[in-house]
């Protein structure tokens, strides 16, 4: 049965730049790159490929040792040009010299009438040879999900609540057959029910009209309401030994082209935002683009962060880096390596606070305003400092202090009396914005979740 929940919980991070609905130039950037650090899951990649070798879209490229079954293919057709590797010759990136026009590897197409009586094995074994199961993620501890596990409940948000986060109605506005086949590829994945979590507040998008094999969820409130993990939290709560599955809307849709087109598409509408951005919109590109060309003679200023997907969970990349797998808009915002005296208490309209102690005057602008922050932290490390605020802005029934506190001092059992499994970093990515102390919040608890995970 259908719900509509409000949220009382969370903050509006109301930034500068954000896309217009127009679209530029689709972009064929020289390089790609599949990343195995997008994966937390992935501890021992083995590669299939060696540099010069020749690949196309949906050509596997590597595998974990742990999950061999799940293949992660390359997103354009080209040259393997380089392999990268880290310390003690960790894989990071292996990046194609793409052609100028894709090539597809020839996958197997599923009507209507074939998917309908198709077995739950042979999808599975399409999505894991064709490329898109990476986007099919376990929760708890937000990883690439095990194709052998039975997932509870699947459930996707059809909103992102982040800064400058892309408008997915807009994005996918013409992919909505694809759409209602990943949503049926998805419902013969469980034998419980597909979730799509829509928002309240607002017109519904063509794309979520209509749809079957799914039901259909409200949320209102300030963000996270966009997060899945919270939506999870107030529809089903996530117990220790339960296993759920979660999708983005453009998961499913690459789920979708997969089975009904025998491809592993991976175009996607991004948008390019950001206060530094001259014409922020949307752009057509392939999963591990080059971001220079697609920010190239768009940028206001030379003393940038560019972004792989938003201001508050995003990847800093150099303009020489990739976008990230999971990520659905580049941000760029103004550098902030500076040191501003008594910058956290001087009075200003231009600053934004949760609180109010920070830009003083903040609160007068109303909720509509928008600001161009930079990525100056305005503080320093210190111990935690009980304020209560990390409670405000995590809608949650858990305490955001003591469940990282427990983190800190590797204490298993508290974590988990605390809600370790209901949680991943975006989920309190809030209160790394809000905390006065300066903590990692969201590197904190991925180093949590590994300890869970891994011992």
């Amino acid at each position: 049965m259908s719900k509509t929940i409000k949220l009382k919980k969370g903050f509006d991070i109301n930034l500068k730049g954000k896309a217009e609905k127009m679209i530029g130039d689709t972009v064929i950037a020289e390089t790609y790159a599949l990343k195995p650090t997008d994966f937390p899951s992935i501890t021992r990649p083995k590669l299939l490929v060696k540099e010069g070798d020749n690949v196309k879209a949906g050509t596997p490229v590597f595998f974990d040792k742990m999950m061999e079954d799940v293949y992660y293919c390359s997103p354009v057709s080209g040259e393997i040009a380089e392999i990268k590797r880290g310390a003690k010759r960790k894989l990071l990136e292996v990046v194609i010299l793409a052609d100028k026009q894709v090539e597809f590897e020839s996958l197997k197409k599923w009507d209507n009438s074939s998917l309908k009586q198709a077995e739950k094995k042979d999808l599975i074994e399409a999505l894991t040879k064709g490329g898109v199961w990476p986007h099919i993620i376990q929760r708890p501890y937000g990883i690439v999900a095990n194709p052998e596990d039975e997932p509870l409940n699947i459930y996707i948000s059809g909103f992102d609540s982040h800064p400058l986060a892309p408008d997915y109605g807009f994005a996918l506005k013409d992919d909505k057959e694809s759409f209602q086949a990943g949503l049926s590829v998805l419902a013969k994945l469980t034998a419980g029910k597909v979730h799509l979590n829509l928002n309240a507040d607002g017109e519904v998008s063509q794309l979520y009209q209509g749809l079957n094999d799914v039901e259909i969820n409200h949320f209102q409130g300030a963000h996270p309401v966009g997060n899945v993990g919270v939506q999870i939290h107030h529809l089903k709560p996530i117990n220790k030994g339960d296993i759920v599955w979660t999708v983005s809307p453009i998961g499913v849709v690459e789920i979708g082209r997969l089975i009904s087109q025998g491809q592993y598409n991976t175009e996607k509408l991004i948008s390019v935002a950001g206060s530094e951005v001259k014409s922020p919109k949307y752009m057509k590109i392939y999963a591990g683009t080059a971001i220079k060309k697609v920010v190239e003679g768009n940028i206001e200023g030379d003393h940038v962060r560019y972004i792989s997907g938003n201001p508050l969970t995003g990847e800093k990349i150099a303009l020489e880096g990739y976008l990230g797998f999971y990520h659905n808009q580049i941000s760029v915002i103004p550098e902030g390596d500076y040191h501003e005296m008594f910058g956290w208490i001087l009075p200003s309209a231009k600053k934004l606070s949760f609180q109010r102690a920070f830009g003083l005057l903040s609160f007068l602008n109303g909720k509509n305003k928008e600001y161009e922050l930079d990525t100056n932290t305005r503080g320093e490390k210190r111990a935690f400092v009980q304020t209560g605020v990390f409670e405000k802005v995590t809608p949650m029934d858990i305490l955001p202090v003591h469940l990282l506190k427990a983190i800190m001092a590797e204490d298993y059992d508290e974590m988990e009396a605390l809600g370790i499994y209901e949680v991943i970093e975006e989920d309190l990515a809030l209160c790394e914005f809000v905390d006065v102390s300066k903590h990692d919040v969201q590197k904190i608890v991925r180093e949590g979740l590994d300890l869970i995970r891994i011992g």
